[in-house]
C-alpha cells in the first residue's frame, strides 16, 4: 500500500478494524507509537506534599539524575485523590526555576545593591533585630498595673505556603516571645 493510500488513513484502519471508539493500535501513527511518558526514564519516585496551601495535597516526585523531571498528584492520598490545582501541578517549575533564589540575599539600608550572606550571619542579624525590638517596645504592666508582659515591637504573619503544623508552632513561638500580633494570610 501507498504511503499516501486512504487505505493508510487512522479513521479508514479505524473502521475496517470495527474500532468504534478509536483505541486500538489502527489509530497510532508511527510517530505515537515511539513516544514515552516523561515518568519512564525516571530513577525514583519520592512522595511529597505540595508546598502551597495547607490543604496538604500528596505529591509524587519523580527524579532522574538527582534532578526532578516531573510532579504529579498521588492517587493513594485520601486528600487530593491524585489531583492537584493549577499551583500545584506547577510545583516542577518552582524547583527547576532559573530564577530561583538559592543563597540568601541582603540588602543594607541605602544600599543599592544585594549582597551574599552566610546562614549563621542571617540568623545572628535577624535575632539581634528581633530581641532589640521585643526589648524596645515591651510592656511589663498597663497603666493601673495590670501584668501585660507582651511586646509590641514584634508581629508575625504566617504564609499559605505553610502548613498547619507549621502555622502552629510559629503561633506558639510568636506567643510564647510576647506577641501578640499574629495573622495568617489566609486570614486577611
Amino acid at each position: 500500500m501507498s504511503k499516501f493510500s486512504p487505505l493508510n488513513w487512522p479513521v479508514v484502519r479505524q473502521l475496517r478494524a470495527a474500532d468504534a471508539f478509536a483505541r486500538d493500535v489502527n489509530t497510532q501513527t508511527g510517530k505515537s507509537r515511539e513516544l514515552e511518558g516523561r515518568i519512564d526514564s525516571a530513577d525514583r519516585m519520592v512522595k511529597s506534599v505540595c508546598p502551597y496551601c495547607a490543604v496538604g495535597c500528596s505529591q509524587r516526585v519523580y527524579v532522574k539524575d538527582e534532578r526532578v523531571i516531573q510532579v504529579e498528584g498521588d492517587p493513594d492520598s485520601p486528600i487530593s485523590r491524585g489531583r492537584l490545582c493549577p499551583k500545584g501541578s506547577a510545583s516542577e517549575q518552582l524547583i527547576n526555576s532559573a530564577t530561583r533564589l538559592t543563597k540568601i540575599k541582603y540588602r543594607a539600608p541605602y544600599a543599592t545593591e544585594w549582597t551574599e550572606l552566610d546562614t549563621d550571619t542571617a540568623m545572628e542579624m535577624i535575632t539581634d533585630r528581633f530581641l532589640a525590638s521585643r526589648k524596645a517596645k515591651w510592656q511589663e504592666v498597663d497603666e493601673s498595673g495590670r501584668p501585660l508582659r507582651r511586646t509590641m515591637g514584634v508581629a508575625g504573619l504566617g504564609g499559605a505556603t505553610l502548613d498547619n503544623e507549621e502555622n502552629y508552632l510559629i503561633k506558639k513561638l510568636f506567643t510564647a516571645t510576647g506577641a501578640i500580633q499574629v495573622e495568617n494570610q489566609a486570614r486577611i
